[in-house]
């Protein structure tokens, strides 16, 4: 193990002790010195994490939040100089995070709060015209093969638990104790005019959206779409997109020919 990686570990773990080789300038103790840069750090990937996650905080409580901050930041540290970009991961280690356990939608709210992030961050794209959709959808055979591509910060969720209406009573939007967190919710995520929008979505448009990420044709999408829910309505699932920008290139099958 090199003196950097040394460094680094003990860095992140308050149960390893000061790396041997340091020195202090102004003969202060390089342990004691040590220790208060090693709690600046973990101090701050754990603020990281709680600006990062505000709903996933509110949810358990402060003390348990910062506990659970502390446990992560030892086990996986930053892999970006970004400090936003840290915890991309922390939905899956609560997934897997014993004690959190008892409350079985945390993992998915915290994946939810990322995926908000992630829109944030995503880059712009200029959205079609009314005119360029209006001329594929006028002609009923381009629909067949006709593509469409999505904004990039354009992402959905599927959960077993209710994260939308979770997400948004802690926005003001609902009341908590209403809410059955069992009932499973999908969520549409996107940015529109810089301003990061959540979406409740049926099964339906889950898979119609999942297929026009996956470069399926519209036809194909929509009877996928079909039949992963039987009550999917394909007007109101374009008519989603187009009202939020979020289609940004169409393809008919002649044009992706070389």
């Amino acid at each position: 193990m090199s003196d950097q990686t040394r460094f680094s570990a003990a860095l992140l773990d308050p149960r390893l002790p000061c790396p041997h080789g340091l020195c202090s300038s102004n003969g202060a103790d390089p342990a004691s010195r040590f220790a208060v840069y090693r709690n600046n750090v973990q101090s701050s990937l754990s603020n990281a994490l709680a600006d990062s996650y505000p709903v996933v905080m509110q949810l358990v409580g402060e003390a348990f939040f910062r506990a659970m901050a502390g446990v992560y930041v030892q086990h996986c540290p930053p892999a970006s100089p970004i400090l936003n970009h840290y915890g991309q991961d922390f939905g899956d280690f609560i997934q897997d995070f014993a004690p959190a356990a008892s409350v079985p939608y945390l993992a998915d709210v915290a994946r939810l709060e990322r995926l908000r992030i992630n829109a944030y961050h995503a880059a712009d794209a200029t959205p079609v015209s009314p005119e360029q959709l209006g001329h594929y959808l006028a002609d009923p055979e381009s629909l067949i093969t006709l593509r469409m591509h999505l904004h990039p910060s354009l992402a959905v969720l599927d959960s077993a638990h209710a994260v939308v209406s979770l997400w948004q009573a802690h926005q003001g939007e609902g009341r908590l104790e209403q809410i059955d967190p069992t009932r499973g919710e999908a969520a549409l995520i996107l940015r529109q005019h810089w301003q990061v929008e959540v979406f409740r979505i049926d099964s339906g448009t889950l898979a119609f959206i999942r297929s026009l990420q996956n470069d399926a044709p519209l036809a194909q999408a929509i009877a996928g779409a079909c039949e992963a829910g039987a009550g999917f309505d394909p007007s109101q699932a374009l008519a989603l997109l187009i009202r939020h920008s979020a289609i940004i290139h169409l393809q008919s099958e002649e044009k992706a020919r070389p």
